[in-house]
């Protein structure tokens, strides 16, 4: 674990991998230290946002190398279910990959749970976790320059759903009708770090 002080209101806590990460983060959702206003998890960092009226870096670095973490550990948010129609671009090649057929990568996308690990790249993209590692492929070697929205994808360890339309990498294998961002609901974000996510399969 390495502290780094980031501007004059955050600390930046860098570790090992994403498995810290979680942990660390649902340990201080848990039992936030004094003067900590936000949360603001990575794929190898946390950020913590402070008040400096009521603390300071150096206070707040030393409580995060004391805080006691459980490995596993994961933020409690809640729960989504995401309906999919799987007849993305890539499936037949996501099968190919992980030595599956498309009915059975499909089995795998819906039979497990998925967890928010971290959110980026556009609003209301979330990077999500699973526990089967045959989905682990690799992102296509050309991107695509126009992704729609509601794409679902996947990449490296994590799964995700396009908020909106935008450039990607992710291999496709399906799409979706729910609104990921939407600036009149409370939060936006349909996925927040945390979140668990139940993918279930529906009809075109």
């Amino acid at each position: 674990m390495r502290c780094l002080p980031c501007g004059e209101v955050g600390l930046l806590v860098e570790l090992d991998d994403l498995q810290q990460v979680l942990a660390l983060h649902a340990a201080l959702e848990q039992d936030p230290p004094t003067g900590v206003t936000d949360l603001v998890p990575a794929a190898r960092t946390l950020l913590l946002l402070l008040d400096p009226a009521r603390t300071d870096v150096v206070t707040l670095a030393d409580q995060v190398r004391s805080t006691t973490v459980r490995p596993g550990a994961a933020p409690e948010a809640g729960e989504v279910e995401i309906p999919v129609v799987y007849d993305g671009e890539d499936l037949a090649e996501v099968a190919e990959l992980t030595s599956l057929s498309t009915q059975e990568v499909v089995a795998a996308h819906t039979g497990q749970e998925w967890t928010v690990a971290f959110c980026g790249f556009a609003p209301g993209f979330g990077y999500l976790v699973g526990e089967d590692r045959r989905l682990h492929v690799p992102r296509r070697s050309t991107p695509r320059k126009r992704v729609p929205a509601g794409a679902v994808g996947l990449a490296g360890e994590f799964g995700g759903v396009y908020p909106r339309e935008s450039p990607g990498g992710w291999q496709l294998i399906g799409r979706t009708d729910a609104t990921l961002w939407d600036v009149d609901r409370d939060p936006p974000a349909l996925l927040t770090p945390g979140v668990r996510v139940r993918f279930v399969e529906a009809r075109s």
